[in-house]
């Protein structure tokens, strides 16, 4: 989060719980967050990996473009679609990628897949991404994973982790 959205943030949560402090403004923020010490978790590469996947739509901006927003004139928006896979245990992104804004979700998934060092335990995405190539991708890193699914209709064919997060 950046300080002045901090600021805000502690500022509206002190105002909620009518305690009266003064409250550091983002720059004394900035000084003290330089000292802090900040651990990451690192993910355990001998463990599963658990990968949630999903994509974002990010607007490019030129040099100059508040200039045609301010004056009113119209141009063209650039946009990109940021393509992720974060391991779930240490929030670690082991995978992304950038393409353009019509490239869907299902589509890039193999994509994804082929940046990791192994294959997935689990693999946790949104709607989007619930195709027969996205099935089929994950299936191919971990062929091993087939059990008896057939009580699980339409996911039969996947690997369990992946079924029981379906539903």
């Amino acid at each position: 989060m950046a300080l002045r959205q901090s600021e805000g943030l502690i500022g509206s949560i002190m105002g909620l719980l009518g305690v009266d402090l003064p409250l550091p403004d983002h720059t004394t923020l900035s000084r003290r967050a330089c000292g802090l010490p900040v651990q990451m978790p690192r993910r355990d590469r001998t463990g599963d990996l658990h990968l949630i996947v999903d994509s974002t739509g990010l607007k490019l901006r030129g040099a100059g473009e508040w200039l045609f927003e301010k004056l009113g004139t119209a141009k063209r928006r650039a946009w990109r679609k940021l393509h992720i896979g974060i391991e779930v245990a240490s929030g670690e992104i082991v995978a992304f990628d950038l393409t353009d804004k019509d490239v869907d979700d299902a589509s890039h998934a193999p994509a994804l897949l082929d940046q990791l060092t192994q294959a997935p335990a689990s693999f946790i995405a949104d709607g989007a991404y619930d195709r027969a190539a996205t099935y089929d991708a994950i299936l191919a890193r971990n062929p091993s994973d087939r059990r008896d699914q057939s009580h699980l209709g339409a996911h039969a064919h996947l690997p369990m982790p992946l079924c029981n997060r379906l539903g």
